[in-house]
Parts: structure tokens; C-alpha cells; sequence
């Protein structure tokens, strides 16, 4: 027989400390004459960095009105303030500012130094060792972004738009005024990396990576970008539209496709971006950019991507395979869901189906529970995104997709041969019984949902012979 044997110890952390501490002699004598033990040097002021009436403001009920009519001084106004009135103050830095000057917190303003180091050549100002240090902004918060920049680099300026006034011409953007002050990096490898891609990539390929571009990489001037490069973005276009002349019609909807994917990535606009150009969206409907999404894919590519993977299909994944692909061409339609162990071939399965139907002209969506999932099928995307899923499940007994019938996804729903949910276990039994009601809804002039496959991944069986193992079937 086996015997464990254990016992809890008690740990005085505090007694411990207490019986280990020694003091020597120095440390004695420092204490004895009360010099201090702990000291920061020297003083960092915090300076605000905002838009313009984009300062931090607390209300409660009683005082909204007078607060939002005038909202409270930050360290940006007062400074903007103090160089109208201070000659002194029009030669310094924002940052510099608290090196001569003090902030009070009860009047909102800067006041002069009175005691420290005398400057030379100013009556009654003193310097200090102090120091300012401005709020860090993210690159993603463009406007906020290069306004910081203008503050770290013009000197005294009496407003908001005279910080973006440069030689007299006042600029409609802080972005605009860094360009000319020449504050931002060249974005020639941005450039380089567009006319690389022009080579040897598609046009929706070349509209996606500047979309990340835009998105991730805060380039200095994405107008100029989009100038050089908008033709080779366009092309596809160009060619949907049987004409030889790029126009404004065909640039437009290069732009509404590539706001889309950065709405899908940042979810910001193009004018969010730094990109200021006027979409027109009466000339390209949403509806159609929807389906387009959906069904722009290189047919090319796909037949030879089939014909090269089919035959590597093993037993059970072909019987899977046929199954699915008899359904959908007979228009019968069901529900599947295949459950395996890691690294037995499901995604390449899921591929492989994916790209048989878009190369026959068919529609497959191809949805996944997570991010991460999504990205290893071709066209994923999160169902969450694809169908509109609430976020917090909780708050009704029966979750609905916000998804209209007239809207793109609406249409794509009511035309699809195939939905595939990648990792349908990991989202919860409200969400899926949601998206069953939403497809069942858009499939009402079809008999029973029976002409739409949807393929939920779960597991082989262990077992396949023929329709006595992979049924349609509906589990709750």
C-alpha cells in the first residue's frame, strides 16, 4: 500500500522581513537627521493633446448645459491662451512651457516662475528644472497623431488653426500642414511595395494590400499613393465594364471596394484614413459589392487548384466529397457536420470543396468561429461578421442575425449553393440556432432549406460507408 504524507506551513511574510531587516549604521544616521529617502527629479508635467472641443469634459445632469456650452481649459488651450498674450511664451515649445511656467489647477491657466534661474534679456522670468512631456498618440488617431507632431514642432502658435497655418496658407488638415513642413518620412518603400505587387498581382490582390497599407502602416500621403497606383487597383474593373478609358465611375467603385476592407480590418473610412476623396455610392451599389465579394475569384486558378489536390484525396474524404458535391448539384441540399482529430485533412477537405463550387460559377460561403480559422479558407471570414451575429446572446432568448433580405448578404443568402462554419462547437448553441433561423428565413421559395448545403466541421466518423454514417441532420 501506498501512504502520502503532507503538511500545510504557515508563512508570516511580514515577521519574516521584520527579523531579516538590518540597518546599518549609515542608514541609521540618514534617518537619525531626517534627510529624505525617497526623491524624484526632476518635475514632469503631463500636457494635454486634443482636437479642437475634443477635451475631456464631466458633467452630471444639473451642470451638462453649462459644461458643453463652455467646456473647461486643459494644459492645450491655456497654452494656446498664453502665447496671444505672452510675448515670451509665442518663442517656446508646448513642452517647454512648464520650465518657465506653473499650472494652476484651480484657474485652468499658466502662470509665470517666480522663484529658480533668472533668463537673460526677460524682466521678472525664471527657469526651472522642470519639464513638459506630452501625451503619446496612436498613429491609427491620424488627426490627433500629427497634431502632437505640430506641437512638438511649431512654436507659439495661438490657436488650433494657426498651429496648422503654414506660410499663410491655412491647411485643412494637421496632415496637410506636416507635408509641408516636411515632419513626415518618405513613403517611397510604400510605393516600391504597390509597384512590386502591380507586377505580378491581381487587382483585387493590389486593392487589398493597400488597404492594409492605409490600415496598419500609417503612410504620409495616401492621396498621392492612390494617384499613382489607382489604374492597376482598377483594372478588373475596367474590364466588368467593357470599356478601354478608365473613368471616374470606375475609380470610384476601386474606392468603395477598398473602404470596404478597411471598415472589415479598422473599421474606419477612407477620409478617416487620410485618403480625402468624395465617394460617389448611388453609382455602386452595396448590393452588388456584397455578391461581387463573394464571387470575384480567379476561376483559372481554382480549376487547376482542383484538378492538381482531387486525386490526393484519401477514402473517406472523397466519399465526404462526393456527397457533398452530389447535393449540391442535384440542388437537395442538408445538413452535414464532420468531426475529426487535428491534422486528418479537414481544412484541406473544406478547401477543396470550396474551390469545386467557385469554379463551376456556384457561390460558397465560407464562414469560421474565430479570426484565426477564418484565415486558412479562402474568402473566410468570421460568422460573426459574415452573418451579422449579436455579440451579447444573453439579452434575448432567441438571438436574430441583423441581416435585411434586400441587403448584400441577404442576396448571397438566398443564392448560395454552399455555407461552410468552420469550428461550429466553439460558438454557442443561441448563436447557431440563429443563423438556422436566418438561412431557413431567406430560403422560404425553397422547399425545407433543402437546395442550400450547410457543412458544419466537427468530426470524421470513425467509420463511412456511403449515406449510412454521413446523414443530413440537424443537432441541437
Amino acid at each position: 500500500s501506498d501512504m502520502a504524507v503532507f503538511a500545510v506551513e504557515s508563512r508570516d511574510e511580514i515577521l519574516q522581513y521584520q527579523l531579516g531587516r538590518y540597518i546599518s549604521s549609515n542608514e541609521a544616521a540618514w534617518r537619525i537627521f531626517s534627510f529624505p529617502i525617497h526623491e524624484r527629479y526632476p518635475t514632469v508635467v503631463h500636457l494635454a493633446v486634443h482636437l479642437e472641443n475634443g477635451q475631456r469634459v464631466y458633467f452630471t445632469s444639473n451642470n451638462a448645459q453649462a459644461r458643453a456650452e463652455t467646456p473647461p481649459a486643459t494644459t492645450l488651450t491655456a497654452f494656446f491662451a498664453l502665447c496671444s498674450s505672452d510675448l515670451f511664451a509665442k518663442s517656446l515649445l508646448y513642452s517647454e512651457v512648464p520650465t518657465y511656467y506653473t499650472w494652476n489647477t484651480s484657474s485652468k491657466k499658466f502662470v509665470a516662475r517666480k522663484e529658480g534661474k533668472r533668463v537673460e534679456g526677460q524682466a521678472n522670468m525664471y527657469a526651472s528644472d522642470a519639464i513638459g512631456r506630452i501625451y503619446t498618440v496612436h498613429p491609427n488617431n491620424a488627426e490627433c497623431f500629427f497634431l502632437r507632431l505640430l506641437l512638438v514642432n511649431v512654436r507659439g502658435p495661438t490657436s488650433f488653426q494657426a498651429l496648422r497655418t503654414v506660410e499663410d496658407r491655412v491647411c485643412a488638415t494637421y496632415r496637410e500642414a506636416c507635408q509641408l513642413l516636411n515632419l513626415l518620412e518618405d513613403d517611397s518603400h510604400w510605393d516600391n511595395a504597390l509597384a512590386d505587387a502591380s507586377e505580378t498581382a491581381l487587382p483585387q490582390q493590389i486593392r487589398f494590400l493597400f488597404a492594409v497599407i492605409l490600415t496598419t502602416c500609417a503612410p504620409s500621403n495616401p492621396q498621392e499613393l492612390w494617384d499613382k497606383h489607382k489604374e492597376c487597383m482598377s483594372e478588373d474593373i475596367l474590364r466588368r465594364h467593357s470599356s478601354d478609358i478608365f473613368t471616374p465611375v470606375i475609380f470610384n467603385q476601386a474606392l468603395l471596394d477598398i473602404e470596404c476592407i478597411c471598415t472589415s480590418i479598422a473599421n474606419k473610412s477612407l477620409n478617416q484614413l487620410g485618403l480625402t476623396i468624395h465617394l460617389d455610392r448611388s453609382e455602386v451599389d452595396q448590393i452588388e459589392h456584397d455578391y461581387r465579394r463573394d464571387t470575384s475569384f480567379n476561376v483559372e486558378e481554382l480549376q487547376t487548384f482542383v484538378s492538381e489536390n482531387i486525386t490526393k484525396l484519401n477514402t473517406e474524404q472523397k466519399v465526404i466529397f462526393e456527397l457533398i458535391m452530389s447535393r449540391v448539384q442535384s440542388r437537395q441540399g442538408g445538413f452535414f457536420f464532420l468531426d475529426a482529430p487535428g491534422g486528418t485533412g479537414k481544412t484541406f477537405l473544406i478547401s477543396l470543396i470550396l474551390a469545386k463550387i467557385r469554379s463551376e460559377g456556384g457561390i460558397a460561403l465560407a464562414v469560421a468561429s474565430s479570426g484565426i480559422a477564418a484565415t486558412l479558407l479562402d474568402g473566410g471570414r468570421t460568422a460573426h461578421s459574415a452573418l451579422k451575429l449579436p455579440l451579447n446572446i444573453d439579452a434575448t432568448e432567441t438571438p436574430t442575425c441583423n441581416i435585411t433580405k434586400n441587403s448584400g448578404m441577404g442576396q448571397i443568402l438566398k443564392t448560395c449553393d454552399l455555407i461552410i462554419w468552420d469550428e461550429c462547437t466553439m460558438a454557442h448553441k443561441k448563436i447557431v440556432g440563429g443563423s438556422v433561423k436566418l438561412t431557413e428565413g431567406y430560403q422560404k421559395q425553397r422547399p425545407d432549406f433543402r437546395e442550400c448545403i450547410d457543412f458544419a466541421v466537427w468530426r470524421f466518423p470513425p467509420n463511412i460507408a456511403g449515406d449510412t454514417k454521413v446523414n443530413p441532420c440537424r443537432r441541437d
